[in-house]
């Protein structure tokens, strides 16, 4: 054996110590570094890094921080609440850093570009956090990094093309970001790649063929961004792709029949997209699949039978397309499927009863399509199912008692369809039922006994069927019930009064049915109500005071009762309630004060009373009022204007008519309605509970000589309706100023004066009713304008002149212009140009003049009466002196005063003898 010389010896242990030595200093290096970005976080209390001191030795008791050689290797502090930046952070001073592991924290700020600095890194990892900016381009330089996940924070920008040298990753994550820009075809060139998640940002632009180059992918993931074009085939060679999720983008065209030959695949995710085309039947040789998501797309033709080869598929949606055709009865093959969904398409013929043997499934869906034929008694079998969702399609015969042995059902959906006969009592077996919908059908029969057993129902839903006899008083013992809603049915007897002690109940409608009786004041109890609908019924009585207590209540409505008495009184401040409907009663009384709390109002609807008041002016402090209607009452007196900047300001629909109010007509009530001065077809419809789906306004407007009931009101009508008043004076020629409104009904009121020339202005008005007042002049030629005018009637007035001529008034008949002596023109005569009466052409300022120098005219031929009985010299020289002034215009306006009001005169003794008969009935 060799002998080691002393002074060899000698330099071996000199080197040792010099290597011992440097170790020990450039781990104190990398500490102090490490100390001094420490020193920035805000939260210097962090206790999973108290152990980052200098007396701590930082490669053996530090957190998170691992070392090889003495130098530090790692450092991994995932989720370890730090709050903090990475400005200071020692990127020069970690030469042997490979992982990098800071996930789950509150930093901020931008990734430095010195992160380049960090060569021998390997995995870094800085998902979830709060880091802007761009991606800096010197991560290209990290050419040994083969993890790079950064997905779940607030960068922006492009991809940086310099990530494509990073030759050695295997996993790119930057899902979650604001990441803009197409995605680089260059990424093509990561040959080891197996994750490419980029899902969730705003990239733009097709999908790279290239990335059909990544023959190692496993998993692609770039759903929710922007990407628009087709799906390349070359994604097609993928053929170790486990996952590709493409999902809530705009992409277009058809699925390549290539992504079958991905025997790989377990999930694959098309859905929210623009995809047309047929399902390709190919995909029925993807063996390992296991979800399928197709919705939301443009999809067209069959169902592939294929599909069900399928048999480890447990996801199959395919609702929201365009497919027809019935459904392949080998989807019953399909023995692993848990989710079914092919709703909202049009598929046609009958259930398969093969679906009876998919003993996993959980949910069923088949709603909205064109379905007929009954439903299977094999779905009875579907011992797991917790959703059965069939609504709105054509299905017939009676619902099978076979579905009373679904003991998991909790969602029973068969509304919109055409069943018949009597509701099967097995349903009431179903004890985790929550939400039971067997609206719109033609059930008969009563409400089975053995619906008392369902303990969990929320949601019972049996509206618009023939049911009959009273309401089950066992309905009080379903505790959890949250909406009861049984309207347009053949129900009779009593609201019971125990329904008050639901006290979970938020929705209660029973209207159109022949409930009798007073309405329980127990329901005042129900501190969670919001829409409370009994109307159209046969219940009497006086309201309960109470019930203006409920301040969760956003709908109450008893239009088309009996009720009597007076309006509740006591309306509280923060009142919830948006619509009110007592339309069609007895009541008696003034309008409550209290109403005025309840700032949320919407629609107030009190008409068709007998209510006793003036006008409510003070309703005009309501924001949000939109429909005020308080036709046929006893309402009175003149509307006061007031003196409040801004009344009615979301006004789209007032109806006055059938009252007693008189006086001229305010112009400041017109001049604030400012919700008719704009046309906004973005209205939002009121917020009821359930979005619309168990309760929607609607109103009765006179419309084009017609009532029409109007549902959405809110969006669609706007209306003022003051007819079959005593109104006197004027036409507010501020009128022409509401270009939103749709109908305009003045009629059977003593208004006088000329049409105002602005109603010209009233673009969208359909319908325009001024008949049965004294109107005075010509019509004005800016009526003929009015392009959508399909309704018009000035009938009986005291018009003269031409009638306007234009497209629309060509459709008008005789009746529109009736009583009116003066008019001449089409259509009712033949022409104007050789009629006296037309050639007269007076324009509006000499009519006014003329109106104001009447009581002049008036005196001037009592005086030349009385000049003609005292000899008739007077009255010669009267006409001597016109003549020899030369001012003949006089003396014609004279003549032609004299004529009108032996006119006047004689059509007032015709309209004594009956031509007001019609006075109060409408058009």
């Amino acid at each position: 054996m060799m002998m080691i010389s002393s002074k060899t010896f000698s330099s071996l242990q000199f080197f040792t110590i010099l290597y011992l030595f440097t170790v020990t200093f450039a781990s104190t290096d990398e500490a102090t570094a490490l100390l001094k970005w420490k020193a920035t976080f805000k939260n210097q209390n962090n206790s999973l890094l108290a152990s980052w001191t200098p007396s701590f030795n930082a490669c053996t008791d530090w957190y998170g921080v691992i070392c090889f050689n003495g130098r530090v290797n790692t450092l991994n502090i995932t989720n370890s609440i730090v709050i903090g930046t990475l400005y200071a952070f020692p990127f020069s001073s970690l030469p042997f850093l490979e992982n990098l592991d800071l996930s789950m924290n509150n930093f901020s700020g931008t990734i430095p570009p010195e992160i380049g600095n960090l060569t021998n890194l390997i995995f870094l990892n800085l998902n979830i956090n709060q880091f802007s900016g761009t991606i800096p381009q010197q991560i290209g330089s990290l050419a040994k990094l083969q993890t790079l996940r950064i997905f779940d924070n607030h960068l922006n920008g492009s991809i940086p093309e310099e990530i494509s040298y990073l030759r050695s990753l295997t996993k790119l994550s930057l899902g979650r970001n604001f990441l803009t820009g197409s995605i680089p075809a260059s990424l093509g060139n990561l040959n080891n790649l197996s994750f490419l998640l980029l899902y969730e940002n705003q990239l733009s632009g097709s999908i790279p063929e290239e990335i059909g180059y990544l023959r190692s992918l496993t998993k692609l993931s770039l759903g929710r961004n922007f990407l628009t074009g087709s799906i390349p085939a070359s994604l097609g060679n993928l053929n170790n792709l486990s996952f590709l999720l493409l999902y809530e983008n705009q992409l277009s065209g058809s699925i390549p029949e290539e992504i079958g030959y991905l025997m790989s695949l377990t999930m694959l995710s098309l859905d929210r997209n623009f995809l047309t085309g047929s399902i390709p039947a190919s995909l029925g040789n993807l063996s390992n699949l296991s979800v399928l998501y197709l919705f939301d797309n443009h999809f067209s033709g069959s169902i592939p039978a294929s599909l069900g080869n399928l048999s480890n598929l447990s996801d199959l949606v395919l609702n929201n397309n365009l497919l027809s055709g019935s459904i392949p009865l080998e989807i019953g093959y399909l023995s692993s499927l848990t989710y079914l969904s092919l709703g909202n398409n049009s598929l046609n013929g009958s259930i398969p009863a093969s679906l009876g043997n998919l003993s996993n499934l959980s949910d069923l869906v088949l709603n909205n399509n064109l379905l007929s034929g009954s439903i299977p008694l094999e779905i009875g079998y579907l011992s797991s199912l917790t959703l059965l969702e069939l609504s709105s399609n054509s299905l017939n015969g009676s619902i099978p008692a076979s579905l009373g042995n679904l003991s998991n059902l909790s969602f029973l959906y068969l509304f919109d369809n055409h069943f018949s006969g009597s509701i099967p009592l097995e349903i009431g077996y179903l004890s985790s039922l929550t939400y039971l919908s067997l609206g719109n059908n033609s059930l008969n029969g009563s409400i089975p006994a053995s619906f008392g057993n369902l303990r969990n129902l929320e949601n019972m839903i049996l509206n618009d069927n023939n049911l009959i006899g009273e309401i089950p008083s066992f309905v009080c013992n379903l505790t959890s019930l949250e909406v009861l809603s049984m309207p347009r049915n053949n129900l009779r007897g009593k609201v019971p009064q125990c329904l008050g002690n639901i006290s979970s109940l938020q929705i209660l409608m029973m209207s159109h049915n022949n409930l009798s009786g007073e309405i329980p004041s127990s329901i005042s109890n129900l501190t969670s109500l919001q829409i409370l609908d009994l109307g159209r019924n046969n219940l009497e009585g006086a309201i309960p005071q109470c019930f203006g207590n409920i301040s969760s209540l956003q709908v109450f409505d008893m239009q088309n009762n009996k009720l009597t008495g007076t309006l509740p009184t006591n309306f509280s401040i923060g009142s919830s309630l948006i619509s009110l409907n007592l339309h069609g009663n007895e009541l008696e009384g003034e309008i409550p004060r209290s109403l005025a709390n309840c700032k949320k109002l919407q629609v107030l609807d009190l008409g068709d009373n007998h209510l006793n008041d003036t006008f409510p002016m003070w309703l005009g402090t309501l924001p949000e009022l939109r429909v005020l209607r308080l036709t046929s009452n006893k309402l009175h007196g003149p509307i006061r204007s007031s003196g409040a900047k801004i009344m009615f300001p979301d006004l789209r629909i007032i109806d006055l008519s059938n009252n007693a109010f008189s006086k001229d007509l305010p112009t400041s009530l017109f001049q604030h309605l400012k919700g008719m001065m704009t046309i906004d077809q973005t209205i939002k419809l009121p917020n009821y509970k359930g979005g619309g789906f168990y309760y929607q306004d609607s109103v009765v407007v006179v419309t084009k000589g017609l009532k029409l009931e109007v549902v959405k009101i809110l969006s669609l009508y706007t209306v003022i309706d003051l007819s079959n008043n005593k109104f006197e004076g004027r036409i507010p020629s501020v009128l022409g100023d509401l270009i939103a409104l749709r109908v305009l009904n003045m009629s059977h009121n003593g208004l006088k004066g000329h049409i105002p020339l602005s109603l010209g202005n009233l673009s969208v008005v359909e319908s325009l009713d001024l008949s049965f007042n004294q109107l005075l002049g010509e019509i004005p030629q800016q009526l003929a304008s009015l392009t959508s005018l399909e309704f018009l009637n000035l009938s009986h007035n005291y018009l003269q002149g031409c009638i306007p001529q234009g497209p629309q008034f060509r459709t008008f008949e005789n009746s529109s212009f009736a009583g009116n002596d003066g008019l001449r023109g089409f259509p009712v005569s033949k022409g104007c140009g050789n009629d006296p009466v037309s050639e007269t052409n007076y324009t509006v300022s000499a009519l006014e003049d003329q109106e104001r120098n009447s009581e002049f005219f008036n005196d001037f031929w009592k005086a030349a009466l009385m000049g003609y009985g005292s000899g008739l010299c007077i009255g010669l020289s009267i006409i001597y002196f016109l003549i020899s002034t030369g001012n003949l215009r006089w003396l014609a306006r004279i003549i032609e005063e004299l004529e009108h009001k032996i006119i006047i005169r004689r059509r007032k003794k015709q309209r004594g003898q009956g031509n007001y008969r019609g006075r109060n009935n409408r058009f």
